[in-house]
């Protein structure tokens, strides 16, 4: 199989204005930013390595998507999307790309790189020798970082097989294979109960966002479950999203702290710039 390269708007726009210039060469990332070069151009064609090329022809109708990616391979043009229970697509950021489904995106994006925000997420609750929980994975960005924090062990759960096809396409989570890495596809309220007691030392519980179909990954039920997994002196951070894109007198974020609370958390608190809480087992 021929090496990926990924196209999207923002770059597909360069490569183009290059060649209505006349450029003989540009300099871009075709594979979402993890690196940049400069590629050759010949007339209408983008030279690739390995003797492969990809022409105006082929590339300018992406430059209809403002955010979606292609991935070229084996001279090959196809969206990084599922269309399956709902529309799972790879979106590009000025960083990593973000997840996004039903037209929702899956990370914070917006004033920060879905990496960068992963990253604060993991520095807050894992450190070095830890064996983490990383409860709905996705992308696989928490876990990520929580190898290169020096965890010891990382158990990530995802149960969409959608999420998990799309993962399997970034070329970012290429550098997380890891032995210390243990990539499940399972639902973790139903998985967790085959994990020990006090199992883990840290946990990134990342849910999608509070529905009715996702009502049981805020539950006390599985936050007894997730108490149940962690070692004394364990940490917690459970994103939730920001309360202030929650209506007005609601209280989803109150009502949240107070069921980790009635599960035996401590030192429970929000992190507005997270937009997570952070909790303890003492």
């Amino acid at each position: 199989m021929n090496k990926p390269y990924y196209f999207y708007f923002e770059v597909v726009t360069k490569i183009l204005d290059a060649m209505g210039n006349g450029a003989q060469s540009v300099s871009l990332s075709l594979d979402l930013n993890l690196s940049e070069k400069v590629w050759q151009i010949e007339a209408d064609r983008l030279i690739l390595d390995n003797d492969t090329f990809i022409d105006m022809k082929k590339l300018e109708p992406i430059s209809s998507f403002k955010n979606k990616i292609f991935i070229f391979q084996n001279k090959e043009l196809i969206p990084v999307e599922v269309r399956s229970d709902g529309y799972y697509k790879l979106v590009p950021t000025a960083g990593a790309p973000t997840l996004e489904i039903n037209g929702i995106k899956m990370h914070r994006s917006k004033d920060i790189d879905p990496l960068t925000d992963a990253k604060l997420k993991t520095q807050l609750v894992v450190k070095a020798e830890d064996q983490v929980l990383d409860t709905c994975g996705g992308l696989g960005y928490s876990a990520l970082f929580a190898l290169k924090a020096g965890a010891k062990k990382v158990v990530s759960t995802e149960k969409s097989r959608a999420v998990i096809k799309i993962r399997n396409l970034n070329p970012w989570l290429k550098t997380a294979e890891d032995k210390r890495l243990e990539l499940i596809h399972a639902d973790i309220t139903r998985e967790i109960d085959r994990f020990e007691n006090g199992m883990f030392n840290s946990v990134i519980h990342d849910p999608p966002r509070f529905t009715s179909a996702t009502g049981d990954l805020y539950g006390k039920k599985f936050y007894d479950a997730l108490f149940r997994v962690m070692a004394p002196h364990s940490k917690l951070f459970h994103y939730t999203g920001s309360p202030k894109k929650i209506k007005e007198k609601d209280n989803f974020i109150k009502n949240t702290m107070k069921r980790l609370e009635h599960s035996g958390y401590k030192d429970i608190c929000f992190y507005d710039n997270l937009q997570g809480i952070y909790a303890q087992k003492h």
